[in-house]
């Protein structure tokens, strides 16, 4: 049975950025956006034409500064989670391999965390079934 009629399937690609100490890049929503304050993976909208894969590395060049490539992401789980006006499907890959040092270009706060204390950071709810598949890789 269909939950929400006409709701809209929104198409979102994260990445956890992993460190060579293991830690994993959160960001914090800035102020003035849906969900301030809460912390995510890096990404963003999957735009047309574009494969997940190709919008985070557009997303991290955009959001962090940092180059990568698609041949660097491996693909770790999704979320699939119903919002209130929306349907969220989020393709989560891990990235070991990138170059430059993270800025927030964006006004969000970035803090390099390991995945045991990612429950010490409120999450959105799609993002926070994601943390035990990190806590098992990492």
């Amino acid at each position: 049975m269909n939950e929400a009629p006409g709701r809209k399937l929104l198409l979102v690609a994260a990445c956890a950025l992993v460190d060579a100490d293991g830690r994993v890049l959160l960001s914090q929503r800035p102020e003035g956006k849906s969900m301030a304050g809460l912390w995510e993976f890096p990404g963003g909208k999957v735009e047309e034409g574009e494969t997940p894969e190709e919008t985070v590395v557009r997303e991290l060049h955009e959001e962090l500064g940092i180059e990568t490539k698609v041949a660097c992401l491996a693909p770790l789980t999704f979320a699939s989670h119903s919002y209130e006006t929306f349907h969220l499907l989020m393709p989560l890959y891990v990235c070991r391999r990138f170059w430059g040092i993270p800025q927030p270009l964006e006004g969000q706060t970035l803090k390099w965390v390991r995945p045991a204390k990612m429950r010490d950071y409120p999450m959105p709810p799609a993002d926070e079934p994601l943390i035990p598949f990190l806590i098992d890789l990492l």
